[in-house]
């Protein structure tokens, strides 16, 4: 630990570093605030080998949802190696507690974050139709395809963010697939293949009539990755990229943390396409697929009812 401090001192040039208030741990890092010279920071910590590549994601996740200005995230500050193997990850420290008279807030602001992409790229549009176009331009590149730039690890296992032009098979390849792989090394369950096989043909259907804009999503909303502070909602830990909105509500939906009045806010922004009931089934396929492969078989049959429930 001390080590760890005297590093801290030095890469963000304090002469001053207190911990304060407890320490947090979750079940994939733990955490600590500090007071710094220039103010209070939050400070994540991580021995894993690849505590880099986690925290480097998280950092451009927050980053990117930061320059919506749409909802409120921690600034991120720096990531920095440890001697010892793994990394620590400094951002803003910001006053939390639990999630409660600004869920419905939360519900619009995930909407606007949503949004944002789909409205720059429609006052483009716009623009480029007048005559003399404005040059109003955002920090934020209009993005035309799926994935990220950057590597982001859902849990810790880093997810494929290669960018693809078509949803369905960004979604089916680089989602579905890479966790069906990562099971097929770790236990190769055969029924699981063998329901995929059947499944996947059937996904295009799901998605007939609907139209997918790539959207930038927090990649992890549950209960324990939002809170609130004095002025309004905050979401924290996330592993971005641009995907379909709907993805984003199904682990909110499967782990709770959210009340009618989240979902009815952010429905009147982005009203339930056709099919969405289907849709969200496969989402939680994913999720449970994911769940099976960092938590082991408790999940197989949450993952094998549900791909057999789609196959009805």
């Amino acid at each position: 630990m001390a080590n760890m401090e005297a590093l801290l001192k030095k890469e963000l040039g304090t002469s001053m570093l207190k911990a304060s208030g407890d320490a947090a741990v979750g079940c994939i890092s733990e955490g600590q605030s500090y007071d710094i010279d220039s103010g209070r920071v939050f400070v994540k910590i991580n021995h894993r080998s690849q505590a880099r590549l986690m925290f480097d994601g998280e950092a451009a996740s927050l980053d990117s949802i930061l320059k919506t200005q749409t909802v409120k995230v921690p600034k991120p500050m720096k990531v920095i190696d440890l001697e010892t193997g793994g990394a620590v990850f400094v951002m803003d420290h910001l006053d939390m507690t639990s999630l409660n008279k600004y869920s419905a807030q939360l519900g619009e602001q995930l909407a606007d974050l949503h949004l944002h992409n789909q409205r720059q790229r429609e006052r483009r549009d716009k623009e480029e139709q007048t005559v003399g176009k404005g040059s109003g331009q955002s920090d934020v590149p209009i993005i035309e395809k799926y994935g990220y730039h950057t590597a982001t690890c859902y849990g810790y296992f880093p997810q494929v963010n290669d960018w693809q032009s078509d949803w369905v098979a960004f979604f089916t390849q680089q989602r579905l697939q890479h966790q069906l792989g990562l099971l097929e090394q770790s236990c190769g369950d055969r029924e699981v293949q063998e329901l995929w096989t059947q499944l996947q043909p059937m996904i295009p259907k799901m998605y007939e009539g609907v139209q997918v804009y790539p959207a930038l999503l927090h990649g992890d909303l549950h209960g324990n990755n939002v809170a609130e502070s004095s002025d309004g909602p905050i979401i924290f830990d996330p592993c971005s990229f641009y995907g379909h909105t709907e993805f984003e509500l199904t682990i909110s939906v499967m782990f709770e943390g959210f009340d009618s009045s989240f979902y009815s806010a952010y429905h009147k922004k982005i009203p339930k396409a056709p099919g969405f009931e289907k849709r969200y089934q496969l989402y939680q396929v994913f999720n449970y697929l994911n769940h099976w492969n960092h938590f082991g078989g408790e999940y197989r049959e949450a993952s094998l009812r549900t791909m057999k429930n789609l196959l009805k």
